[in-house]
């Protein structure tokens, strides 16, 4: 009986005094297996733990790990990858003592950050045709967009926008109404076809007219000369001509024998002691 007590009290008195040494580790120190070991300092991991009769073995990180802190680890932590499919990029490289810092590449912003690097980033907003950039995008806010007023537009990539062609100032014609996103086109200022077609038309129809006129009245004067010569036995013959201009029609009165066009054969003066008269036209 007094044997197993015995026991008893020596199993107990070794675990306080594990729980004493555990307990009175320092902080520069870790435990491992009821041992206090010392820390490996940062830069490096624990290759083996110290042990009763040996101190902890450490080895530097390898490159593309890091431990920034004095450790009891046995391994590195990964450095951070600043992806540029997440919109990140460098801007300090990770060393055996420190992570990698990432910002955002140009145009986009940090969505998810910790106090010193982005960990995730995303494209600014674009402006729609119809707005303006009201605030440009930094690497922690996005893109603010507004609507163009009436009278106005922007294809959203300016800063304001700008007021439409007013083509009546220009003396041209409106071809094409401007919109929110679009600017007025305007064109040459085009004849009315009416016009057009008037003008070429009433010139044309007052030649025909001036020309009909011209012709009838032609033919009216053959008719009435034809007519006089038929009639030239009269001692007296007088022929009615009638000349058309453009505007205005003039009538003479001619007597045959001031005609030089028409004249007496002498050899008739006497003939049979008439006064008959031949006449004879050139």
């Amino acid at each position: 009986m007094l044997k197993s007590e015995t026991w008893t009290s020596l199993f107990l008195l070794m675990m306080l005094m594990r729980v004493s040494r555990v307990l009175s580790c320092h902080q520069t120190e870790y435990e491992i297996s009821g041992e206090c070991c010392a820390m490996c300092p940062p830069g490096s991991r624990v290759q083996r733990h110290c042990t009763e009769f040996r101190s902890t073995s450490c080895v530097p990180c390898t490159e593309g790990t890091y431990n920034e802190k004095s450790n009891g680890q046995q391994y590195c932590k990964p450095c951070s990858p600043c992806d540029s499919v997440s919109g990140l990029t460098v801007k300090l490289g990770c060393t055996l003592t420190s992570d990698s810092v990432c910002e955002p590449l140009d145009g986009f912003f940090c969505v998810d950050s910790s106090s010193k690097s982005c960990s995730a980033a995303q494209r600014h907003s674009s402006c729609k045709g119809g707005q303006y950039i009201r605030q440009r995008g930094t690497a922690s806010t996005d893109t603010e967009c507004s609507d163009c007023s009436s009278g106005t537009f922007s294809d959203g990539t300016g800063e304001s926008c700008q007021p439409h062609r007013q083509c009546e100032a220009e003396n041209l014609q409106l071809m094409e109404a401007g919109t929110s996103s679009t600017d007025a086109q305007c064109g040459e200022q085009r004849q009315d076809v009416s016009a057009v077609v008037i003008g070429v038309l009433v010139p044309v129809v007052v030649l025909l007219v001036i020309t009909a006129a011209v012709l009838w009245h032609f033919r009216k004067y053959m008719i009435e000369k034809t007519n006089c010569l038929k009639n030239s036995d009269a001692a007296e013959v007088c022929l009615f001509v009638k000349l058309s201009f453009h505007t205005f029609v003039k009538e003479s009165r001619i007597c045959s024998e001031n005609l030089n066009r028409i004249f007496y054969l002498p050899a008739d003066q006497h003939r049979n002691g008439s006064n008959e008269q031949r006449l004879l036209t050139v």
